[in-house]
């Protein structure tokens, strides 16, 4: 039975929201050592590692031909579903994509934004139970979609579906292999894996330890810790919030499912369904025990506040009201007729999302991941002049003597005559 404390009881309250993160110190060791092998000895550690750890028994990575045999053998309806996901992730992921823009900051001084996409991206496909074609699509179409030159995929196990949706999506190169192992590649390239701008894309312990590692050298989307969903409503269907519950508390026995509500008869019903609908067997039934609960609570303004507190991956609001009020969340879905599932695949919002509080933040994987914003500045004599007083006060008074100098021997014209560049 799922837990129904009340939101006086603090330490059950924060038992239940807490966002920590877990640092497994052998996992991140092991991780570091797999690392720092795979970065030594290249293509023949990684083929070793893909081997013990992924059961490889071929090359590493998979010629597009293959892609395409294995994609025939998918049914029509998986090809079609696949397809359909994919045509509203790309539509939400071209609207997030930044612009470029010029502003005149003043006369003879402007700046500009320059948007330039990244050059190459590493996409991390899990393939725990089974393999999720979907979080290709979330990571590779937004890749895409900002325009990233080239997108490589890592999947230890990849099925029919991870084939479709990479060509779906856009993917240029597909690697069978996982773990910290293939972060380490991507992270610092082989013979075989090129070195990538940005690795993206959710894993397990092992993922999230390696990518935490890496971090300093090769861009992350974030670290990711067990998967989280929040409910805070007074009202909707029992049967609809025990399934979403259920729904997140599939994925790990470490997820976290909680339902956040001031009825007290809501809170009953719903922990019945739980029970009802439960799963003899499986994760479902781990998480619910260890990281399920309701909490009942005085007030929507308390629930709200606690929804804020906890920063949840997914919050699931009973209305607009509420929603409007939650400003911590990786994802929100609004009303409790729209499930989280469904942003899970066809929506067209990202899957991908902090966790363990980093939706305090950041929100979600977008298109503006894959870009960087580049400030060109350009003055002319005139509009140097102006704010030289302004630079060298702010320059002396940091005891930067040379960062004044600097200024003060164009604005005097000492040593070089001042030619402004023309502006393109």
């Amino acid at each position: 039975m799922i837990r129904i404390v009340s939101s006086s009881d603090r330490i059950a309250v924060s038992q239940l929201l807490a966002a920590e993160r877990v640092r497994d110190n052998s996992t991140l060791l092991g991780a570091r050592q797999i690392i720092n092998r795979v970065r030594r000895g290249g293509d023949a550690v990684l083929k070793r590692y893909a081997k013990q750890f992924d059961g490889l028994t071929g090359s590493i990575e998979v010629p597009r031909a293959k892609w395409e045999s294995h994609a025939r053998t998918l049914p029509d309806d998986v090809r079609t579903a696949i397809g359909r996901a994919a045509r509203n992730i790309r539509a939400v992921a071209k609207r997030q994509v930044p612009h470029g823009w010029r502003l005149n900051v003043a006369p003879g001084i402007t700046v500009a934004q320059r948007v330039t996409p990244l050059q190459r991206v590493g996409c991390y496909v899990p393939a725990g139970r089974y393999p999720l074609p979907s979080s290709l699509l979330m990571t590779a179409i937004p890749a895409r979609a900002a325009g990233v030159e080239e997108v490589i995929v890592c999947c230890p196990r990849p099925d029919a579906a991870v084939f479709a949706a990479a060509i779906e999506a856009g993917a240029d190169r597909l690697f069978q292999i996982g773990g910290a192992h293939a972060i380490a590649a991507m992270a610092y390239g082989t013979r075989t894996v090129p070195r990538v701008d940005k690795i993206v894309g959710p894993g397990n312990r092992w993922v999230s330890a390696a990518k935490s590692l890496i971090s300093s050298d090769c861009g992350i989307d974030f670290y990711a810790g067990p998967t989280e969903i929040l409910i805070v409503t007074a009202t909707g269907s029992p049967s609809w919030i025990a399934a979403d519950l259920l729904a997140q508390a599939e994925h790990d026995p470490d997820a976290r499912a909680v339902l956040i509500t001031t009825s007290k008869r809501l809170a009953q019903q719903v922990a019945r369904e739980v029970e009802r609908q439960m799963p003899v067997r499986g994760p479902a039934k781990q998480s619910i025990a260890r990281h399920g609960g309701i909490i009942v609570c005085r007030t929507i303004k308390e629930a709200v506040a606690l929804a804020n507190e906890a920063a949840a991956e997914h919050v699931v609001t009973g209305n607009h009201t509420i929603a409007n009020q939650v400003v911590n969340a990786g994802s929100l879905f609004v009303g409790i007729p729209t499930p989280q599932v469904a942003g899970d695949y066809a929506i067209g919002s990202n899957h991908v999302l902090p966790t363990a509080g980093a939706a305090r933040y950041r929100g979600g994987l977008n298109a503006a991941d894959f870009v960087k914003l580049i400030s060109v500045q350009r003055t002319t004599p005139r509009g140097l002049k102006s704010i030289g007083k302004t630079i060298t006060t702010l320059a002396r008074a940091e005891g930067l003597e040379m960062h004044a100098r600097s200024i003060d021997r164009r604005i005097n014209r000492e040593g070089a005559t001042l030619v402004a560049p023309k502006p393109r």
